[in-house]
């Protein structure tokens, strides 16, 4: 059977929503015990603090309680942890990660071509780094980024040869396991993942990315990423994910911990496309020095839920924080987003600009916190949230809160709900256009704003997913 034959189509025909055959070199149990722990742990040769650090996890995931009570928040009831296989190494016939795409098991290879991800490489990144299932599988980036200083890898070779940089910023000021339990949970069983050091006034000129694909059924999927940038630093990394549809529930808990140093400028975009069985419960957060800037740019598509907040930490006098969100939510789906910026310091500025799409009874949330602390004087933000919906079945909340402790501040916010309106597809249909075409228009105007923040080749990736949700062929 050659690599193309074992890249089965399921019913929608779409190229992201694709499966291999499971070849696994090691696949640990089911559910989440200290002895699966341990194994993971041994299965990487980690140093002792790095176990232990995984066993002080798990003991705060088996203390924490599951998010509920929420207004309008997925419900996570269906997922069932003890069913979920926390680690799989695929079949790579190497015990490294390699640096060629010729170097690849074929099937995987194929994967990643279906994907786009070598053409974009050698078209708009300076690097790329590609996890299948719970491990690294490729990882490269050019030579003169490397002759600068910086360090772009997968997290088990920072762990291995950077070791007190992982220790330093793994899961402690950032993201603590005690943040909330999927984080707990990530801490414990954490696989795979990126590693961005950029050295004081290093520009790195086009975007890294990392992209991260879930193949076997029923499985967990816990990278970790830290992204360091010194003072006067800048940097573009670009996360990929999807996943294909099975008929039980994958999950997808991974963490990002951002570290902005003073005059720094970070840019952390995501297109997601996970298919409408996994429940996608990330942890994001980023720690902004004086007169950093700190940039996510989000598009969430596909999911069975998601519930997923970006969140800055603005701890310097000038520090800059801005969002860009857009979810998409079909039948079946729920879409909880948004944004957390938290001002303790003078003279910070944030904005949020959120857009949501709803469709065929799917919902989206934008659930978001600014909080300004006492005495972050001459602090500015700007809250703006947008929502369309297709129909009369779909539902979209917006739920922001703001804690103002300081009175000296500028706060804005501004929401809008509305559908797509006849008059405007009348209109373009009176142009030439068809009742589809007329619709994706008006969606591709209304995220406008998200896809000119992303290079060329992702724009037209997140325009893409979004008329093929809208023709209901993913998932």
């Amino acid at each position: 059977m050659t690599a193309h034959d074992r890249l089965e189509r399921t019913g929608s025909g779409t190229d992201f929503d694709f499966k291999n055959d499971v070849l696994a070199e090691f696949k640990s149990q089911t559910g989440l015990t200290e002895q699966t722990v341990r194994l993971i742990s041994a299965e990487k040769d980690e140093p002792e603090w790095m176990l232990q650090r995984r066993l002080d996890a798990l003991e705060r995931y088996r203390q924490l309680p599951m998010p509920e009570g929420w207004p309008g928040q997925p419900d996570l009831s269906e997922i069932d942890v003890d069913g979920i296989v926390p680690y799989l190494r695929p079949d790579l016939e190497t015990d490294d990660s390699v640096d060629s795409w010729e170097d690849l098991p074929d099937d995987i290879a194929a994967t990643f071509d279906r994907l786009g991800i070598p053409e974009a490489e050698q078209r708009a990144l300076s690097g790329a780094g590609a996890q299948y299932e719970s491990e690294v599988v490729y990882q490269n980036m050019q030579d003169h980024l490397e002759e600068q200083g910086v360090i772009f890898c997968d997290m088990d070779t920072a762990v291995q040869e950077h070791p007190e940089l992982v220790r330093e910023h793994f899961m402690t000021t950032c993201v603590p396991p005690s943040d909330n339990k999927f984080a707990a949970l990530h801490g414990a069983v954490w696989s795979g993942g990126s590693f961005v050091y950029v050295p004081e006034g290093v520009t790195v000129e086009m975007p890294l990315q990392a992209y991260f694909r879930m193949n076997a059924e029923g499985m967990g999927q816990f990278e970790h990423k830290i992204v360091i940038a010194e003072p006067d630093s800048e940097l573009h990394l670009i996360e990929g994910c999807s996943a294909p549809h099975y008929g039980t529930h994958n999950l997808h808990s991974g963490c990002v911990e951002v570290f902005v140093g003073e005059g720094a400028h970070v840019q952390y975009s995501t297109v997601q496309n996970w298919s409408t069985n996994t429940y996608n419960l990330n942890t994001k957060r980023a720690i902004v020095e004086a007169d950093g800037t700190m940039e996510w740019v989000s598009g969430s598509m596909g999911s069975k839920a998601t519930m997923l907040y970006p969140a800055s930490v603005l701890k310097g006098p000038g520090a800059t924080d801005n969002h860009i969100t857009i979810a998409m939510a079909g039948e079946g789906q729920n879409i909880d987003t948004g944004a957390k910026v938290y001002h303790n310091a003078p003279d910070t500025h944030s904005t949020v600009e959120s857009k949501s799409i709803s469709k065929d009874g799917g919902r989206t949330n934008y659930r978001g916190l600014v909080h300004i602390a006492d005495g972050a004087e001459d602090a500015s933000t700007s809250v703006e949230c947008d929502a369309l919906m297709f129909d009369n079945e779909s539902t979209s909340d917006t739920m922001p809160y703001m804690e103002i402790q300081e009175s000296n501040v500028d706060v804005a916010h501004e929401a809008t709900v509305g559908k797509i309106g006849d008059e405007d597809v009348f209109y373009l249909q009176s142009r030439g256009l068809d009742d589809d075409d007329a619709k994706q228009m008006i969606v591709a105007g209304f995220i406008e704003p998200i896809t000119e923040e992303l290079p060329i080749e992702y724009a037209v990736e997140l325009n893409r997913l979004i008329e093929l949700e809208m023709e209901g062929s993913l998932g």
